[in-house]
Formats: structure tokens, C-alpha cells, sequence
């Protein structure tokens, strides 16, 4: 295609809607007073905007904490003014749910992209897997009425509990809860460490669970 064509085929398109991809790894958020995103994670922005971390509780913003097992953690930006900002995370592939009032969504710090300030959220560890896993085990839980961005290495797949999932590979759940499982007794395969193995169990068959075809804690 000629320069013409190149440009009108990958440039952004017009939209209602606050949160939209522009392809299946950018994000596009239409930016009128603030909104939350991964620090790290802008690739792109127009108009008139600030970017402020939020690395702790500091200022009353509840952010993703330091887990004090590894030392580690996924801090987050405020983006505030008015514009749009684009937002990737490695080639992930992006993904938007809009929750109600009342619906919830608890997210692996991982793979938060972006959510709209008004959703109320909490940050929160898996004890028994918090010092298990390099950078540790960070979630973050969220609650609407908003919208949240959050990202996937490769397509997802949504599961109905029960089921047991790899901790590394799962991204997301909602209406359920997790107990974590340690197998002591499973052989480990040809060049991997020895090891405790951990799976991640869900019973309350009124939610689902997201995982991605990744591991993303190595």
C-alpha cells in the first residue's frame, strides 16, 4: 500500500466510548478528567495530560503496594487532563469488560492495563503464593459501575468453576474465589526445578475464571 493507504488503514478511529482498541495490543482512552493505568504502559498520548505515579497508599490513592515478600510489585499512574493516551503492554492483546453497580472483577496485577478512577478497588496478595512466583503475587479486585482494561498473552479462555487453574496462567476471575493447593508428590518434568507445584482451586460455580495460554510468573 502507498503512504496514503498505510496511514488511513492505522490511524485511530472515532469513537463514543472512553475505552476502546485500537488494534488488538493498543488502547485508546479518551482522557476528560483522570483515569488509572499501568505505569509504563503509555506509548502515545495528544492533547493536554500529566502522568502521576501511585506506587503505595500514599495520598489516600489505595495503589498496587509492594509485596513484602520479594520487594516487588505493579505500580500504577494517575493520567489526568484532557486528551487521549494509548496504552500497550508488550504485545499483549487487550481486553475491555464494563462492570454494573455491584458486579466485580479481581484482576493479576500483571495484567491491569487501565480502569476509570471512579471503580472502587483493593489491592491484595495470595499469601501462599505471594513468595512463590518472581514478582511476587499481586491482585487487585475491582468494583463498578466503570469500565477496566486488562491484557492477555494470546486469546483468553473463560472458564465456569469447578476448576483448578496454573496460578502462572491465570489472569482474572469474578464471582468466585480462589484456595491455593500445594502438590508436593508431582514429578517434576525433564529440566525444570524441583519444587512445591501450586494450583489454584474455584468451587462457586456462579462466576467464571480467565486464563491465558502463558505463564506469566517464571
Amino acid at each position: 500500500m502507498d503512504l496514503a493507504q498505510f496511514k488511513s488503514a492505522n490511524e485511530p478511529t472515532e469513537s463514543t466510548d472512553t475505552f476502546q482498541r485500537e488494534n488488538s495490543y493498543t488502547l485508546d482512552v479518551a482522557v476528560t478528567d483522570s483515569i488509572m493505568a499501568k505505569a509504563g504502559a503509555m506509548v502515545a498520548y495528544t492533547g493536554n495530560l500529566s502522568f502521576t505515579g501511585q506506587a503505595s497508599a500514599e495520598g489516600g490513592i489505595r495503589g498496587f503496594l509492594k509485596e513484602a515478600a520479594t520487594g516487588e510489585g505493579t505500580p500504577i499512574m494517575s493520567v489526568d487532563g484532557d486528551g487521549h493516551v494509548y496504552l500497550a503492554d508488550q504485545e499483549k492483546k487487550v481486553q475491555i469488560l464494563e462492570l454494573e453497580a455491584g458486579e466485580s472483577v479481581t484482576v493479576n496485577g500483571e495484567d491491569i492495563l487501565a480502569f476509570e478512577s471512579e471503580l472502587t478497588y483493593e489491592i491484595s496478595t495470595i499469601d501462599s503464593l505471594a513468595g512463590s512466583f518472581a514478582g511476587g503475587f499481586t491482585n487487585v479486585s475491582l468494583e463498578g459501575p466503570g469500565v477496566v482494561a486488562l491484557t492477555t498473552h494470546g486469546d483468553p479462555l473463560v472458564l465456569e468453576p469447578p476448576v483448578s487453574t496454573d496460578p502462572s496462567a491465570t489472569v482474572a476471575w469474578s464471582g468466585t474465589s480462589p484456595s491455593v493447593e500445594v502438590n508436593k508428590n508431582l514429578s517434576d518434568f525433564v529440566g525444570q526445578e524441583s519444587g512445591e507445584r501450586f494450583q489454584m482451586n474455584f468451587d462457586d460455580a456462579s462466576g467464571f475464571v480467565v486464563v491465558q495460554p502463558y505463564e506469566e510468573h517464571v
